[in-house]
């Protein structure tokens, strides 16, 4: 048994909605990490909860009828089947809106607040006067005052990717009663973040974070720290500030706290130190999953909040990419934004479980789910590589031998070498690198199908005298399929689970001293694995279309992408398209995608903000050549006023590519 104990978390699902595949990225690649660690004997728990408070979830069970308390009782239950059902197994399932946060996050307050981490002052917001509410950013719409577009949210428009303040936007009202906002003062309390700056510019250099986080997170340290509003007004669902009637905890105050309140709920029922695991002085590891977005409250408000109330912090922080589903952002108008539950309806999870974990890397890089890729690969590799060596072996194992195998390892050398793999791919695993982990196990695959096809068991079985080879070869190509399963098991828990009880096992732990089953009795074998077929991916997308003309009424901004209408070539040739020398490339403060270049495009030189900052650094780019679209009005941004646009190709990610030089090209040369 190792040393090692580990407490792991996701992020909070919210409960307003479904689960969505998007969110599943999260909670399989935290799953199957864990699966491995439990697998190789650590003391891991991996708890969660939903997230439950905030202005949406009250206004949505006001329009619901119902109350708060009914709404997240009932997404609650919804959320665990969906994690269920796709082999997601948490320890513990929790609630933010418990006795056990309630308690934490008061416990965390008033010690911030003693130590005068706490301050607090009167603001002006815009403040609702039908439902005697104030109004945050997103709950206020009106005409952008950059393009004049109707309808938009009060932080940012959709149509021309402007951002402003609620009180630029013309004609506003609110988006709950339509009602015209009005300014209203109110005392707000605020944890004085800029107090951790020197905590936090050691803590985040001190290898808790991934290498690009960590970057991020300097570029804010930089900038300086600003205080956060952690107090909402009522009405509000929530907790109520112990010193301050009237005044709730915003929801990202409690939303962490709710790690917290999760383990010490499974401490409770299970008799566990909840201070082995968060006291200050403990020396178990804390992991905690999340998605890039929500780094700024993990990485910086969360380790503060913890120091300052004499906790421990996390080991390390590890975030993730976004979904993206056919090189595209999820769109409902195109059935791509899918819910668990909708998927579930159609298709096997541990098809999903694998696909994820093919493309998950240790980075915050993007994830896409190609689905003529999804159903080649798991085609391909789970049912044409691995179940395919079981199902190849099995029949002769049942009808010559009596489901009995071979008191001979025939191929010693070739399975000490699928044993002698197995701290390569544990390796693999610990880092999070399970794409790497995946191609792997599927080398090992090839070389199980490459010698049950060079030695013919099929020929073999129609030979006379040749039994005794026959039984040796199907039961080395058990043997390779057992270890094979064992590595797939923090991926594949059903796979492993039914091979287990196929070849009369306990459950697998790690395969490090594994030896060959020999004159083994195993079960008569059933079908582990079907293919995927075309028309159930067809049904997924058609019904999750289905539930967008089912959500037909809602918001045109919450439910709709615009679909692009088509263009004539003239329009097409109005297009001034020019090679551009990229004079000077540099980083662009306060941008997360954004580059600043000064190009050439022959005639004149030109200042021009493009969105390759995952791809490229600047220094990456000053001497190359780029295509540009010189006739496009300048646009002003928040950065400064972009002249024009640069081409770019690939699916996103690092994948952006722009044009090396090229002894045919010169800055200025039109492109026809």
């Amino acid at each position: 048994m190792s040393n090692r104990k580990i407490l792991v978390t996701s992020a909070l699902p919210y409960a307003n909605g479904p689960i969505h595949l998007g969110h599943l990225v999260e909670y399989i690649q935290t799953d199957i990490w864990v699966r491995f660690q439990k697998q190789r004997g650590n003391l891991c728990y991996y708890v969660c909860a939903d997230d439950t408070h905030g202005t949406p979830i009250m206004l949505k069970a006001d329009r619901d009828g119902i109350t708060p308390e009914e709404l997240i009782a009932a997404v609650g239950k919804e959320h665990l089947a969906d994690f269920t059902e796709f082999g997601v197994a948490f320890d513990n399932y929790h609630s933010t809106h418990s006795e056990e946060n309630k308690i934490f996050s008061e416990l965390i307050y008033e010690r911030l607040r003693d130590a005068g981490h706490i301050s607090s002052r009167s603001i002006t917001q815009a403040y609702d006067p039908v439902k005697n509410m104030f109004l945050s950013d997103r709950f206020i719409k009106g005409e952008c005052p950059k393009c004049g577009a109707a309808d938009q949210y009060g932080d940012g428009c959709e149509v021309c990717g402007a951002t402003y303040s609620p009180t630029d936007l013309k004609n506003s009202v609110s988006a709950i009663s339509g009602a015209k906002p009005i300014d209203k003062d109110s005392v707000h309390y605020f944890f004085d973040l800029a107090n951790f700056t020197d905590m936090l510019r050691s803590w985040t250099n001190a290898g808790h974070l991934q290498p690009e986080v960590r970057n991020k997170l300097a570029e804010w340290l930089d900038g300086g720290l600003q205080q956060w509003d952690i107090s909402r007004d009522a009405p509000y669902f929530g907790f109520e500030i112990p010193d301050a009637p009237g005044k709730y905890f915003y929801v990202w105050l409690d939303a962490p706290v709710g790690y917290m309140a999760s383990f010490k709920n499974l401490c409770d029922k299970q008799g566990l130190d909840f201070n082995e695991f968060w006291g200050k002085g403990s020396n178990a590891e804390l992991y905690h999953f999340i998605g890039k977005d929500i780094i700024y409250f993990h990485a910086l408000f969360w380790p503060a909040m913890l120091t300052g109330a004499h906790f421990r912090t996390p080991s390390a922080i590890f975030a993730h990419g976004f979904l993206t589903v056919n090189g595209a952002k999820m769109s409902k108008s195109r059935g791509t934004f899918i819910k668990a539950r909708t998927y579930l309806e159609h298709l096997n999870p541990e098809y999903l479980r694998y696909y994820f974990a093919a493309k998950l890397s240790s980075s915050v890089d993007d994830l896409d789910l190609n689905f003529d890729d999804f159903t080649q690969r798991v085609n391909s590799d789970l049912v044409g590589k691995v179940v395919n060596i079981a199902s190849r072996c099995s029949g002769f194992i049942a009808k010559r031998f009596n489901n009995v195998l071979s008191e001979h390892n025939a191929e010693p050398g070739l399975f000490e070498e699928f044993v002698n793999a197995s701290q390569q791919i544990a390796d693999f695993y610990e880092a999070r690198e399970f794409g790497k982990a995946m191609r792997e196990i599927m080398a090992l695959a090839d070389k199980a199908n490459q010698y049950i096809d060079e030695k013919k068991p099929w020929l073999i079985a129609k030979e006379e005298g040749k039994d005794q080879e026959l039984h040796d070869v199907c039961s080395v190509g058990i043997n390779l399929f057992r270890l094979l399963a064992a590595y797939l098991s923090p991926v594949l828990p059903v796979l492993a689970a039914n091979t287990e009880e196929y070849l009369n096992l306990k459950p697998q732990t790690w395969p490090t001293q594994a030896t060959p089953l020999i004159a083994h009795t195993i079960n008569a074998f059933k079908p582990l694995m079907t293919r995927v077929e075309p028309d159930k991916i067809a049904a997924i997308i058609e019904a999750s279309k289905e539930n967008l003309e089912k959500t037909a009424d809602a918001p045109k901004a919450l439910n709709f992408e615009p679909i692009a209408d088509t263009i004539e070539f003239d329009d097409f040739a109005k297009l001034d398209l020019r090679i551009a020398k990229i004079i000077k490339a540099e980083h662009v403060e306060g941008a997360e995608k954004l580059l600043q270049l000064t190009v050439d495009i022959g005639d004149e030189t030109r200042n021009i903000f493009a969105g390759i900052k995952s791809a490229y650094a600047p220094e990456d780019l000053e001497g190359r050549l780029t295509l540009v679209i010189a006739n496009l009005a300048p646009r002003k941004m928040r950065f400064g006023v972009s002249e024009g646009m640069v081409l770019a190709a690939g699916p996103g990610g690092k994948d952006i590519w722009v044009l090396s030089p090229d002894e045919g090209a010169v800055a200025g040369m039109r492109v026809k």
